[in-house]
């Protein structure tokens, strides 16, 4: 038994310039987490004004889980990196990138790359299920972010 990673990517479009989409992004509440359809809590603690810790306080399956994340921001480049620091999957690590579309549009690329734990290596089968899935449930939480950010920046029509 060891350990492997599950890579996978998916993107999410959205109807703001990158700058606009990517300040929304990055701009951390404790209410977010019912943003992304999950019933908790979240605590930011701002280290500095590039990083930040953030722990969720989630019912996953019945019980309470704590999921403890750096995130460290790039502006510039409108980039973040989230790792977790917490024990389930500790140390993956989830970039962003928010790309200008045309039309005022843009876009979020999201890589992922999970970490697990004293499992038997799967198949190659068995690890591009897992990837699917894994992007799935991701995708899907940012399809209800950016029906917020909607709803937060004012529509496409009301700029």
């Amino acid at each position: 038994m060891g350990s492997f990673s599950v890579q996978y990517r998916f993107s999410q479009q959205f109807r703001f310039p990158a700058k606009d989409a990517y300040v929304w992004c990055t701009d951390y509440q404790e209410e977010d987490v019912a943003l992304m359809g999950e019933k908790g809590k979240r605590k930011v603690i701002r280290i500095n004004e590039e990083t930040l810790i953030l722990t969720d306080s989630v019912l996953e399956g019945g019980r309470r889980v704590a999921r403890k994340r750096l995130v460290r921001l790039f502006p510039d480049r409108l980039f973040w990196t989230i790792t977790r620091l917490s024990s389930e999957g500790k140390y993956s690590q989830f970039l962003y990138q928010i790309v200008q579309d045309e039309g005022g549009r843009s876009r979020l690329d999201f890589t992922g790359s999970h970490v697990y734990y004293n499992k038997e290596r799967p198949t190659l089968k068995e690890v591009a299920s897992m990837a699917q899935e894994l992007a799935r449930q991701d995708a899907s939480a940012w399809v209800l972010l950016a029906k917020a950010m909607e709803k937060d920046l004012g529509g496409p029509n009301k700029r």
